[in-house]
This record gives C-alpha cells, sequence and structure tokens, in this order.
C-alpha cells in the first residue's frame, strides 16, 4: 500500500480517505512516470487543533490551514520551472519514503463548502498537491507555481476531478 492512513479525527471515514488517497497519490506518481509499488506516504488526518500546532511547530504559524506535507527528501529543483527528479524506488516489500501529510477536516470542509466544490474532490486535489510538494514541487517562484498547477490540472483531469483553480480558487498551502 502507497499510502498508510493514521486518523486522530473520527469525521474522517478513514476507509473512503484511505482509498482516495491511494487513487490520488498512485495517480499523481504514474503521471511522472513513477511505480507507485516502490514508494511509501503517511497521512494523518486530523482536525485544525491538531493541524494548528503542527502549523506553529514546523512553519511558525499556529493557525489551522488545510493541508501540511514533509518531504524526506529535498528533491526541490535547481532550475525554476525544471520538474525534480524523485528518489529511486524501493521495491514492495521495502518502498522508498517519500514522506508526510497532515489534512485539516475542518478546514477542507468548510473550503469545500466555501468553494462550492465536493469534498471528496477538494480533498483529492489537496493530496494531489500535497503528493508533489513531496516530490520536490513547490509554488514559490513564478515558474515552479505554473509548473506546479499545470501538473496537478492534468493528474486531476485524470481522476475526473475538474480544474480546481478554473473558479479562481487559491492555491493551498
Amino acid at each position: 500500500m502507497l499510502v498508510d492512513v493514521v486518523s486522530e479525527d473520527p469525521r474522517w471515514n478513514e476507509d473512503a480517505l484511505a482509498r482516495l488517497a491511494e487513487q490520488a497519490a498512485s495517480a499523481t506518481l504514474r503521471h511522472l512516470g513513477h511505480a507507485p509499488d516502490g514508494y511509501e506516504i503517511v497521512l494523518l488526518a486530523c482536525d485544525d487543533a491538531r493541524i494548528a500546532a503542527l502549523n506553529g511547530d514546523f512553519r511558525d504559524k499556529a493557525l489551522p490551514t488545510n493541508v501540511l506535507s514533509w518531504p524526506e527528501w529535498d528533491l526541490s529543483a535547481e532550475t525554476e520551472g525544471d520538474a525534480p527528479e524523485p528518489p529511486e524506488a524501493g521495491t514492495k516489500n521495502a518502498p522508498e519514503p517519500l514522506g508526510n501529510v497532515a489534512l485539516a477536516y475542518d478546514t477542507c470542509k468548510s473550503e469545500a463548502l466555501a468553494q462550492g466544490k465536493p469534498f471528496d474532490a477538494h480533498v483529492t486535489h489537496l493530496i494531489v498537491h500535497s503528493v508533489l510538494h513531496l516530490l520536490g514541487f513547490d509554488h514559490i517562484r513564478d515558474k515552479d507555481a505554473a509548473l506546479m498547477e499545470e501538473t496537478e490540472v492534468r493528474i486531476l483531469a485524470q481522476l475526473g476531478v475538474t480544474d480546481p483553480y478554473e473558479a479562481g480558487a487559491e492555491m493551498p498551502l
């Protein structure tokens, strides 16, 4: 299994989230030409209080956010606009860890409602976005942001999720 879900908030449907996360993470890796069974991701399904504490600890911003990610490796591209290269895949019995992701139920739910999007589609977008971060993609520089957004839109289209940026939705953190 590519994604190991650890649920701390009972409002998350752990089985549904695990299926969604597995599908989104696998699609992201396959889109970039990588075999999903050679990697591993841990996903924490939490609430706003927990993610605010994590955000404070790791980003000095003790506020809730929708998603956080912690890459196992520094894979950022040296040249702006270039796609990063992930570490070599492990094996099915010993997958290479890509990193950790945390999703906050409260913020994800309120954003989906405010943006008029299905909750599952919004969470799928956030997982794709986070997996790209784990793979070294970023949106700090303009060309990198454009590459990341374009990559997200293509992956989401493969999953049947409409372009989350079409209606002017904001970039996830």
